[in-house]
């Protein structure tokens, strides 16, 4: 159960800047510390508990990714040859000479050189189905054609190059992405509160997400997004991602820190290996520069963080009503998961507290 230190350290943190907020601290051997305060729902005065279910929003790459160097561990996947064979969306891409040429190393690194649109406006209601994957992915890439630079070249952080690598999962392994995760990450690693659509368990625990009232980015969104106000801020209706590869998943925080357990030791957890510990380290390995990110085969580190000490790598997960992260210092061997549902707050302030 949680220490009172932990939970009172958030709520110094976090104040009135997020209405919930939950955080795991684990180490290999299991969950250091874990903590919730806050609200998961203001109107009803649900409070926050650290199985409120969150979006997971772009956290779900580091799944992607995982799933990645699962299927290249079990030969289905060859990280370095092109992967249009296994996308063939990917035609309508310029100049071809660069298309023909990108591999799923360079999407995992977000180095492939495909666009990243804003995608305010890639969502669903939670209880409708998502849109067909395959059609969606060739809806966007004949919207951004041209591909920015030379595969390779640099990092430039791309939500519909995550896109694209899903589809290549799902082709290479011949089942659907969603299936795919569940049946090999999610369901060995114990992760059943946790998924690309909403149980009727989850619904229970299911936080609502919170943006401040006076900012404009919610004009951007769609009009049956918005719900009800609730004081400072208003709130919004449950909704789902379009794009289930780049950012669909849906869960509690003790979830991800299983997942992030795992990865603490090189793949494995509770006796079920999901990655050899190549493939582990591998990810964490900083080898892509960036503008804002500097990529490894999933993780990623701030550029402004490149002298930081104990160095990090993590994956944010924002959007409309939440924001997330999930870190690992791998120096100090420890990891922290945090999801609290308002759109921005000081989630780094947060994230350091794995250290005390």
């Amino acid at each position: 159960m949680a220490d009172a230190g932990l939970a009172g350290r958030l709520g110094l943190l976090t104040g009135r800047a997020v209405p919930g907020i939950a955080a795991a601290i684990v180490g290999p051997g299991g969950l250091l510390d874990v903590a919730a305060c806050g609200d998961a729902d203001l109107a009803a005065g649900r409070p926050a508990s650290t199985g409120m279910v969150c979006p997971w929003f772009s956290m779900t790459k580091i799944v992607t990714a995982t799933m990645a160097m699962r299927l290249a561990d079990q030969g289905l996947l060859d990280l370095d040859r092109p992967v249009a064979p296994l996308v063939p969306e990917l035609a309508v891409l310029e100049p071809r000479r660069y298309r023909e040429r990108i591999t799923p190393r360079h999407l995992l690194a977000h180095s492939a050189g495909i666009a990243n649109p804003v995608p305010v406006r890639w969502i669903h209601p939670a209880d409708r189905p998502a849109p067909d994957q395959a059609a969606l992915l060739q809806r966007l890439l004949a919207r951004h054609r041209k591909l920015r630079f030379e595969p390779g070249a640099r990092s430039s952080y791309s939500n519909l190059g995550t896109l694209v690598l899903g589809r290549a999962l799902s082709n290479a392994a011949g089942r659907p992405y969603a299936d795919l995760v569940h049946g090999e990450i999610l369901a060995p690693l114990g992760m059943g509160m946790t998924g690309f659509a909403y149980s009727e368990d989850m619904e229970a625990q299911a936080a609502t997400g919170y943006h401040p009232r006076r900012s404009p980015l919610r004009l951007l969104l769609p009009t049956w997004v918005i719900g009800e106000p609730a004081g400072r801020w208003v709130s919004f209706q449950r909704f789902l991602l379009d794009g289930a590869a780049y950012g669909g998943l849906v869960g509690p925080v003790l979830d991800a820190a299983r997942f992030l357990r795992m990865h603490l030791r090189d793949g494995e957890l509770d006796g079920t290996r999901i990655l050899s510990p190549a493939a582990a380290a591998s990810m964490r390995r900083i080898s892509t520069p960036g503008r804002r990110y500097d990529l490894g085969l999933g993780w990623f580190r701030p550029a402004r963080a490149r002298a930081a000490d104990p160095p990090f790598v993590e994956h944010l997960g924002g959007g409309a009503g939440f924001f997330n992260v999930i870190r690992i210092y791998p120096t100090r061997m420890v990891g922290i998961a945090v999801m609290g549902n308002a759109t921005r707050y000081d989630i780094d302030a947060v994230a350091q507290l794995a250290l005390r």
